[in-house]
C-alpha cells in the first residue's frame, strides 16, 4: 500500500461555539491548531473561516486572510479550502474566500442533500450566542444545495481558472455517479481524490458494509484513476479511519467531523486527534505521507502557486 495521507479538518461549519471550548474560532486559534495538526502528521489542512466575535461560519475574505498567510508561513502542509462553506450560504458567498486565495486544493460536495444537525440540540440547553440554537433547530428544513450547475461552476472557477485540485466529498453512492458524469464530460482529470463522507444525517451511515459498497462502486467507475480517503462524522471517526486505512485508503480527522477524542471526552485540539489516528494507522503498517509526498500523489500545483 502507498503512503497514507492524513487530512485534518480544523473547524468546519457544523459545530457551534457552545459545544466545545476547544473548537477554534478566531484567526489566532485556527492558525495555532492548524500548525499543531501539521506538526502531528497531517499533510492536508481542510479549512473554513469563522466570525471571530460570534463563532458563526463566515464567507468573508478578510476572515480567511486572517489565518491563511500565517499557516502557510509556518508549515509546509497542503491547504485545502472549503467550497461548501455553510448550507445557509449562497454559492457566490461560498466561493469568495477560495477564489481570492487560489489554494492548491478545495473540497467539493458532489450533490445537493439534506444536512440535518438538529439532533445536536439534545446535548445542549445553554448557548453562548443567540444564533446557535435556531441554526441547529432549523436544520430540519435545511438543504445543502450543490446542483450540477453549481458543481460545474466550482470546477471551472477553482479548477480550470485557478489550478486547484479537489477533495471530492461523496456522502452517498449517487455522488460517485455524479463524479463519473463530470469525468465523462472531461471537466475533471485523474488522479481523483475521493473523500467518502460517512455518518452525516442526510448521507450514508458510518458502517463497514457501506464503506465496502462505496469502494466497490468507485473501483467500478474509476479503476486505477482514483485514491480514496475516509471520514466518519461523530463517534465512529476512529473506527472507520482504521478500517479505511486497512483497505488502502487515506484518512481524515479533525474537530469539524468530531469534537471528541474518546467517549464523553472532548478533544483538546485537532493535533490530539491527528496523533491518535497516526498511531492507529502506523500500528497496521502504514507510513504517513509528508505534505510534499501528498502533493506528488495528488498532482498539486505547489505551495508557491497560491495567492496568499
Amino acid at each position: 500500500m502507498s503512503k497514507i495521507i492524513i487530512s485534518c479538518a480544523i473547524t468546519g461549519s457544523i459545530h457551534t461555539p457552545s459545544m466545545s471550548p476547544f473548537l477554534p474560532l478566531t484567526a489566532a486559534a485556527i492558525t495555532e491548531q492548524a500548525i499543531g495538526a501539521a506538526e502531528a502528521g497531517a499533510a492536508i489542512l481542510h479549512l473554513h473561516a469563522r466570525n471571530p466575535e460570534t463563532g458563526r461560519p463566515s464567507a468573508l475574505v478578510e476572515h480567511y486572510m486572517g489565518f491563511l498567510p500565517a499557516i502557510k508561513a509556518q508549515t509546509d502542509a497542503v491547504i485545502n479550502l472549503t467550497t461548501g462553506g455553510s448550507a445557509v450560504m449562497t454559492i457566490e458567498d461560498r466561493l469568495a474566500g477560495p477564489m481570492a486565495a487560489e489554494p492548491e486544493m478545495c473540497s467539493l460536495n458532489m450533490g445537493t442533500m439534506n444536512f440535518a444537525l438538529y439532533p445536536m440540540l439534545a446535548k445542549r440547553t445553554e448557548w453562548l450566542h443567540d444564533w446557535e440554537e435556531p441554526f441547529l433547530r432549523n436544520s430540519d428544513d435545511m438543504v445543502f444545495k450543490n446542483t450540477p450547475r453549481d458543481i460545474e461552476t466550482i470546477l471551472t472557477r477553482m479548477g480550470q481558472d485557478r489550478g486547484a485540485r479537489f477533495e471530492f466529498e461523496c456522502y452517498d453512492v449517487g455522488h460517485l455517479y455524479m463524479l463519473a458524469h463530470f469525468a465523462d464530460r472531461g471537466l475533471i482529470t485523474a488522479p481523483l481524490f475521493i473523500q467518502f463522507v460517512m455518518g452525516v444525517l442526510g448521507g450514508i451511515a458510518a458502517e463497514p458494509e457501506h464503506l465496502a459498497h462505496l469502494k466497490l462502486t468507485a473501483d467500478t467507475l474509476f479503476g486505477d484513476d482514483y485514491t480514496f480517503s475516509v471520514l466518519a462524522a461523530g463517534r465512529q471517526q476512529m473506527a472507520m479511519a482504521k478500517l479505511g486505512a486497512a483497505i488502502g485508503g487515506h484518512v481524515r480527522v479533525g474537530l469539524e467531523d468530531n469534537l471528541y477524542i474518546a467517549q464523553g471526552q472532548l478533544a483538546k485540539s485537532n493535533a490530539e486527534q491527528v496523533e491518535l489516528v497516526r498511531g492507529i494507522v502506523e500500528d497496521i503498517g502504514r507510513v504517513v505521507a509528508t505534505p510534499d509526498e501528498a502533493r506528488v500523489m495528488l498532482g498539486l500545483k505547489g505551495k508557491q502557486e497560491v495567492a496568499f
